[in-house]
Formats: structure tokens, C-alpha cells, sequence
């Protein structure tokens, strides 16, 4: 199985963006895990298409896009040509899953779905085989800096047991709370894909993605 650090730009110094990225980028991260916010679907704004175009420009990290807004599908053509690799999004969010990872894939990008903490599996049922990734929330959205949920790590479980019952290759990715002290719970659950923000950018930018990547490696290397 594959680890991937996805370090999430909402931690980062706003007023260098572009050198946080390359300092993770230079530390050996594999994606930017990029949060979208509209302030409805939860409270907070963010960045939008104009910043991560912006970005594009200055990076070749695979650009993991979470939105968190309402009616998704509008934008996702903004998404696709300011650079985005990955689309996720809420099924909280979206009237139609089915129609709105549909549409991703057709646009040629990774389609993922995001589940709230207290959004069951059973969403899940019928799209499972379309989602490239599922990014289960381990906090609330819409904040940054919250505690992570223990309850979640039998939810990753779950996912990964249905994931491998199906014989799917889904990636499962985890965003919310994701520290150094945790994460190797977070991984024997069986998440692969890691999103950490204030872990990673808070101090030493270079040395906290160096040790969250090292840990991964050495997870990738197990027979």
C-alpha cells in the first residue's frame, strides 16, 4: 500500500504561501491537501480558484482539492483549470453523489468523497466503486487546530474492511487533528492518505513533514 502526506495549506503562514509549499514539497511530501470553504456549508472562507492557479505555477505536488461548499458541481470546472488534481467532495453537500463523481472522472481528474464524523459508511453503498479516495473528517470541518476524534479510528477501520471486502483499491484519507503522537493509530486503522495542517506548519515546517514522511516510509516498507 501506498502513504501519501497530503499537508494542509490552511496551517500554513498566508503571507508565504508559496515558500510553505516548497518546503514541504523540498521535504518529500507527495500532495497539498488545498481546503475550499464558502462559508455555508461550514463557516469559514478560504482560498478559491485565483490562489491555487497561483500556486500551480509554483509547484509539480499533486494538488488534493477537499471542497467544503454547497451545489459543488459549478465549480468544478474552475477547480479543473486553476490546476487541481483531486476533487473531493461532501456527500453532506452534493444532491447527486453519483452524477457529481461522475462528473470529476469526466473532466479526467481523481474523484473523492468526504464524510463528516457523524456521516455513516452507508452513504456509500452504491458510489463506493467511483471514489478513487474517501476522506473521512476526523474533526468538524470548517476549523483548523481541533483535537481529533477517537471514535473515528473504528470508522477508518470499518471503511478499510469494506474497502478490502470489495476488492477495491481505494485510497482512504484522514483530515482533522492528525499529529505526530497519532498518527501511527490513525495508520494501523488503515488510513493511507495523511492530511495534517498545524502538525506540519506550526515550527519547523521542514522537520515536521521530514518526521510525518518518515514514519510513512517506514509503514511502506513493512512485508
Amino acid at each position: 500500500m501506498r502513504y501519501i502526506l497530503s499537508p494542509s495549506l490552511l496551517a500554513a503562514d498566508i503571507g508565504h504561501l508559496a515558500e510553505e509549499v516548497k518546503t514541504v514539497e523540498k521535504a518529500g511530501a507527495q500532495y497539498l491537501h488545498l481546503d475550499v470553504m464558502d462559508g455555508h456549508f461550514v463557516p469559514s472562507l478560504s482560498f478559491g480558484p485565483p490562489a491555487i492557479a497561483s500556486l500551480r505555477r509554483q509547484t509539480s505536488l499533486i494538488f488534493d482539492v477537499h471542497l467544503m461548499v454547497e451545489d459543488a458541481d459549478r465549480y468544478l470546472t474552475d477547480f479543473v483549470k486553476a490546476g487541481a488534481d483531486v476533487i473531493t467532495v461532501h456527500a453532506e453537500a452534493v444532491t447527486h453523489l453519483d452524477r457529481t463523481l461522475y462528473a470529476i472522472r469526466k473532466l479526467g481528474l481523481k474523484a473523492g468523497v468526504a464524510l463528516n464524523p457523524a456521516t455513516p459508511l452507508s452513504v456509500l453503498d452504491w458510489v463506493l466503486p467511483m471514489a478513487d479516495m474517501v476522506l473521512l473528517m476526523t474533526v468538524n470541518p470548517g476549523f483548523g487546530g481541533q483535537k481529533y476524534i477517537d471514535y473515528c479510528n473504528e470508522k477508518i477501520r470499518a471503511l478499510r474492511a469494506l474497502i478490502r471486502e470489495r476488492g477495491l483499491q481505494t485510497d482512504i484519507e484522514v483530515d482533522g487533528g492528525v499529529t505526530l503522537g497519532n498518527v501511527e493509530s490513525v495508520l494501523d486503522a488503515g488510513a493511507n492518505v495523511i492530511v495534517s495542517g498545524s502538525a506540519v506548519f506550526g515550527g519547523d515546517t521542514a522537520a515536521n513533514a521530514a518526521a510525518f514522511l518518515d514514519i510513512l516510509r517506514k509503514r511502506e516498507a513493512r512485508p
